[in-house]
């Protein structure tokens, strides 16, 4: 059950509870009414709108804005017809023909709508309060107060209660996704991880054909692992993969390319890099950007790992890193090749090969995000690419 269908049961309570009572008061007090006609008409068809009405105030769905107005306006209409019936009112700050029976139109606006909804429900009834009394005292200015604040509470502890619910339904569903794929690791791993891994082993050692054979194998066995530790299976081995270099994406083309319309998990887009010789950690949620700079990202992390292939070896391991910053994003490439000797870029872009200022740190800087090479001869290379999170949602 939601953790806001008690205050709507609640509600439903209430309603024709403060409905009896206003009749009651009516009934008492008739013969101080100098129209008694005018508050029996009105109070009758509160009883009927009331009763009427009671499925609308079951549930958040069944309440809508078109009743929620309506019932404002049945409400505001008792308040204004209270002068009518009654010309002493005024002079005695006595209650109105709806009397606290107001309170419930107004904290439907609220468990509908939040705090905002309330406040404007709430001031409406204030004015026509204000209006009513043409005079109003202290304890009108205090009642009407306290109908506004109470009002305004309810709806922010409501807005605060739904948003601990899908967080909390969100670490459930969470939970028990890990807990299915921590099951299937485990199958998976007492049978035909252990039977792949046999076969590469038996392979590599026979050579010639069963090498070729074990390979394969191998690769099977990291797409696999892949899988059951989060990430989506990549619908064809990569680059990295075969270990052989990637052809150069063209008008930036590359694996990131996306044709969707909403945030794009970057973490789909990246995965396919994993392989027999890339290791790939992300995190646990979706990593949200828009899909042009997710694309694009993407297409760098690849630009950054046909480097690799290039330039470190067919031998080389590289590992790819995702890290979900609340303002950015930033994924590392890192590998154990022999580095780049110091002017090597330099160099490079003087001789026409832009592969590092165009494919990397050009496609980072139209994102607005930044690309840092660092390299130590002898120690590898790493590129760290920064995306931010704003930047990526406008560039849609």
């Amino acid at each position: 059950m939601s953790v806001e269908q008690p205050l709507w049961q609640a509600l439903r309570a209430y309603r024709p509870l403060t409905m009896v009572y206003a009749v009651l008061l009516f009934v008492f007090e008739r013969e101080k009414f100098e129209r008694p006609w005018v508050a029996a008409c009105f109070l009758s068809f509160l009883a009927v709108w009331t009763l009427a009405t009671l499925p609308r105030v079951a549930n958040a769905v069944s309440c809508t804005k078109r009743f929620l107005v309506a019932d404002l306006i049945v409400a505001l209409t008792g308040i204004l017809l209270t002068p009518l019936a009654d010309a002493h009112a005024q002079e005695i700050d006595g209650p109105t023909l709806p009397s606290i029976w107001t309170a419930g139109s107004v904290l439907a606006f609220a468990l509908k709508g939040g705090w905002r909804w309330a406040a404007v429900a709430s001031s409406f009834v204030a004015a026509a309060n204000l209006v009513e009394r043409a005079h109003p005292s202290w304890d009108t200015l205090h009642n009407v107060l306290l109908v506004w604040v109470a009002s305004i509470a309810i709806g922010y502890v409501v807005e605060v209660a739904r948003a601990s619910e899908r967080t909390l339904a969100r670490a459930l569903e969470i939970e028990a996704a890990t807990r299915e794929r921590e099951r299937l690791a485990r199958d998976i791993h007492d049978s035909v991880l252990q039977v792949l891994a046999m076969v590469q082993r038996r392979g590599t050692a026979l050579g010639g054909e069963a090498a070729e054979l074990g390979r394969m194998a191998g690769e099977q066995e990291v797409a696999l692992r892949t899988l059951v530790s989060g990430g989506p299976v990549p619908a064809a081995r990569t680059a990295a993969d075969r270990g052989t270099p990637a052809a150069e994406p063209e008008d930036g083309a590359g694996p990131g390319d996306t044709a969707t319309s909403g945030p794009c998990d970057l973490r789909t887009l990246l995965a396919p890099y994993a392989g027999a010789r890339v290791s790939y950690a992300e995190p646990g949620t979706p990593v949200l950007l828009e899909p042009s700079a997710a694309g694009e990202l993407a297409a760098a992390v690849g630009a950054a790992l046909d480097n690799v292939a290039r330039h470190a070896g067919t031998d080389a391991r590289a590992w790819i890193l995702v890290e979900d910053w609340p303002d950015e994003v930033i994924v590392t490439v890192r590998d154990d090749g022999p580095g780049i000797p110091e002017g090597r870029l330099a160099q490079a872009e003087g001789e026409g090969r832009m592969g590092v200022a165009l494919s990397i740190r050009g496609r980072l800087r139209d994102l607005g995000g930044t690309a840092e090479l660092i390299s130590v001869p002898g120690q590898g290379t790493e590129v760290e690419l920064k995306v931010p999170k704003e930047r990526g949602k406008a560039e849609r």
